[in-house]
């Protein structure tokens, strides 16, 4: 947490500058905070614990084959960083023997920091955290989000509209970590997503997981750290969102698209 805060207080400096963003390939933003965060991550990480192995969104890892594994995003959110939109976090997971045993989410803009270990729970500024009770999917908030690049092929479009239709809402704020976390603390019922990466999630599910919500890929089978897709919410809901999906995957579409008016 004291790592996660000061590479927190560092980006939040960038951000309240409004640095200038690059393109990292023909889509995929980056900015000198996500740089600098991560090399501050790696650097504190490999002072205190130089046997862990590092892998990092920026490319500033450290491997050796250590049953110990980080996975750390500087600021997970980049794109709302970059524009100034207050949405952004940094996030820290450890693996162990591949089972995920740690992890930090922190949100500078706001100053929460949401942390678990594995069996002592999850909390939220030190204080506990649950999953909400919502009971059915008509009462859910839910979020998802979508990739970078060929936005308008990607079929999480459909999953968006169907859920859209049998929710409170659909919210998409572009950071996967404060997704997770707002699951885990009851904000949001449920989460879905396609291709996130091992560091978009890797601190979330576990916070998730302690705070006593579900964790599987979207169609019911265990969710990986390098899977194709993953859904997240407080238990209740699970099965009943799987079986959307699993009417979603197969094609069959439950609302109709309305019609344009003239």
């Amino acid at each position: 947490m004291e790592i996660a805060r000061e590479a927190g207080a560092l980006a939040k400096g960038y951000f309240d500058r409004r640095v200038p963003f690059e393109l990292k390939g023909e889509f995929d933003l980056v900015t000198e905070a996500d740089r600098n965060s991560e090399k501050l991550i790696v650097s504190r990480l490999r002072e205190r614990l130089p046997s862990h192995d590092i892998v990092g969104e920026e490319g500033g890892g450290h491997l050796t084959g250590s049953e110990y594994r980080w996975y750390v995003d500087p600021v997970d959110g980049t794109t709302n960083f970059a524009h100034g939109f207050p949405v952004w976090a940094v996030s820290m997971g450890l693996e162990r023997a591949g089972e995920m045993v740690a992890g930090v989410i922190y949100d500078p803009t706001r100053d929460e920091i949401f942390a678990a270990e594995r069996g002592g729970g999850a909390t939220l500024n030190g204080s506990p955290i649950r999953v909400s009770r919502a009971a059915r999917l008509d009462d859910a908030l839910v979020a998802t989000g979508f990739p970078s690049r060929k936005r308008h092929a990607n079929v999480n479009i459909h999953f968006y509209y169907e859920l859209a239709m049998r929710t409170h809402g659909v919210r998409r704020a572009g950071a996967a970590a404060i997704d997770l976390a707002y699951v885990a603390s009851g904000r949001l019922d449920a989460f879905w997503e396609f291709g996130l990466n091992s560091w978009d999630m890797a601190a979330g599910l576990l916070i998730v997981e302690e705070a006593g919500g579900a964790i599987s890929d979207m169609r019911g089978g265990r969710a990986t750290l390098d899977g194709p897709h993953l859904l997240t919410d407080n238990g209740v809901v699970h099965e009943e969102i799987l079986a959307l999906f699993a009417e979603i995957f197969s094609g069959k579409f439950v609302h109709s698209l309305p019609q344009l008016s003239r």
